[in-house]
């Protein structure tokens, strides 16, 4: 027995190396080789498509900090949603290649459904697949029956052919689907830095196209604003989000709940004159304010790396009959310059536990950034679509 609790802990050990990895390769992702469009888009999540992951039911069972039912809200999606949400997931794939194909495998349907799913209450919700660099291609594979790494990490070599699949969706999504609507931008880690390109170039600097933007939520990223601004590092004209009603705006930010390291993989820019923005989700205007988080009951992929990760997270879901679990009096948090990095600092308050950083301390709480603020996100995205109809009549 002892040996077969060596070995899983050993596997934990290698998923938790890898993940640490990934998140680094996704940070680099931020600006690779321009790219034409790819030819054919492949959707995780389209309105209309069988077994979406991003239209589940949003039935909801709110609880306390220490995990005792209060109340379940059987919440729906509005009827004829105004605008739409363009998701672009993480890093997950556990595809053994340097690069994902364009198969949708179980661990692109648990993120979707973690992180874009419970914002199709009032967006209609599209995420294109694309070819990810795989935790594999960052030079690091999971060893059999050993708690050492088989490889050293390698610098990962960006590949051009990932953003030509989010360009494509990008541009088929505006030809056959848009029709004038208003976009939410939602992306994370490797798929925030994709997000960045794409806005960069296809939305900040054409008003025609940036007239459709209602927000974009990039998190887990390092979205750049000169020092003291909004706005005049990653994008030109896309000012960070100030209120619930705002629009044309970006909310960013990386989580943490202890002081940030040195070296960490988040919050501090090496570009002179620009800094990390943080925008914190449960007060857009500044400040602390207690976060809304927001769960899915089930578990991630499990057999796979980032399932395996979360595990170590601390946050176990209770006992519940319903597909999420809302924390509203759990986790408080603001933004935090304190040592020159700018992070979403959190705390727990009235007994909730305490969220473990994992793989280590410099990455933080990379993983639950699209979930510890998930509630106030998706009534953001709420306020805004109704200015959005209020000023466009769409």
């Amino acid at each position: 027995m002892s040996e077969i609790r060596n070995r899983a802990a050993g596997t934990r050990m290698c998923a938790l190396r890898l993940l640490a990895v990934a998140m680094t390769a996704g940070l680099a992702l931020a600006w690779i080789q321009p790219a034409t469009s790819s030819a054919k888009t492949v959707w995780l999540c389209l309105p209309g498509q069988p077994n979406d992951p991003c239209a589940p039911s949003l039935t909801t069972t709110r609880t306390s900090a220490t995990n005792q039912p209060l109340v379940i809200e059987h919440l729906k999606p509005v009827k004829d949603p105004k605008i739409d949400c363009f998701y672009v997931y993480p890093t997950v794939s556990d595809q053994k290649t340097k690069q994902a194909n364009l198969q949708i495998d179980p661990e692109e349907r648990s993120i979707a459904l973690y992180q874009a799913a419970y914002y199709s209450r009032y967006c209609r919700v599209f995420a294109p697949m694309y070819r990810q660099l795989t935790l594999g291609g960052i030079g690091v594979t999971p060893p059999s029956g050993s708690t050492a790494q088989a490889s050293p990490p390698k610098a990962p070599t960006n590949p051009p052919s990932a953003y030509a699949d989010v360009l494509g969706a990008w541009r088929t999504y505006l030809k056959h689907y848009n029709h004038g609507r208003g976009v939410v931008f939602i992306g994370h880690s490797q798929g925030s830095g994709e997000l960045e390109q794409l806005i960069s170039r296809q939305v900040d600097n054409n008003p025609s196209v940036r007239k459709l933007l209602v927000s974009a939520i990039i998190l887990g990223g390092n979205v750049t604003v000169k020092k003291g601004h909004d706005v005049g590092g990653t994008f030109k004209h896309i000012p960070a989000c100030h209120s619930t009603t705002q629009l044309g705006c970006v909310v960013a930010f990386s989580t943490f709940d202890a002081p940030v390291p040195s070296d960490s993989l988040f919050g501090r820019s090496t570009k002179p004159g620009l800094e990390v923005l943080c925008t914190n989700p449960a007060s857009l205007k500044g400040g602390s304010a207690t976060l809304d988080s927001v769960f899915p009951t089930a578990p991630f992929a499990p057999g796979t790396i980032i399932g395996a990760a979360t595990l170590q997270l601390g946050i176990t879901p209770p006992s519940v009959s319903t597909p999420w679990v809302e924390y509203r009096d759990s986790y408080r948090g603001g933004c935090s310059s304190a040592d020159g990095a700018h992070v979403l600092q959190i705390h727990a308050i009235n007994g909730a536990p305490t969220i473990h950083a994992v793989p280590n301390p410099e990455t933080g709480l990379h993983l639950v950034d699209g979930q510890i603020g998930l509630g106030n996100l998706v009534q953001m995205v709420g306020s805004e679509a109704a200015r959005y109809f209020k000023k466009t009549g769409r």
